[in-house]
């Protein structure tokens, strides 16, 4: 009972993960603005895949494999914000025509 009750908890989050997923495809694809795009890719690639190995991990059970999947979602959290952090920071800087997208502040 304790494994269908596991399997279809996982099942559940591994569902949650597929739709964070599908958010994070309609997101990247309808927004206009590059900034925009990229959050949205960048929340669904943080959380969409940590709630996916979680689902995984609930599926595998405790064993040397469910750690290396926690070591993953430990990396992904640490460096997918990191990555779009600067990435941001580089299209802020180089893009000419911010005003038109956002409120610019003069220094």
């Amino acid at each position: 009972m304790f494994e269908w009750i596991r399997f279809m908890t996982g099942t559940v989050f591994l569902a949650i993960g597929i739709v964070i997923f599908a958010i994070e495809l309609y997101g990247a694809f309808h927004y206009d603005y590059v900034l925009n795009r990229m959050h949205m890719a960048a929340f669904g690639d943080t959380f969409g895949i940590g709630i996916s190995l979680v689902g995984l991990m609930l599926i595998n059970g405790l064993d040397f494999t469910t750690l290396k999947m926690m070591l993953v979602i430990l990396f992904l959290w640490c460096a997918s914000p990191v990555s779009s952090h600067l990435i941001a920071r580089l299209e802020a800087a180089t893009n000419e025509k911010l005003e038109e997208h956002m409120e610019v502040e003069k220094e």
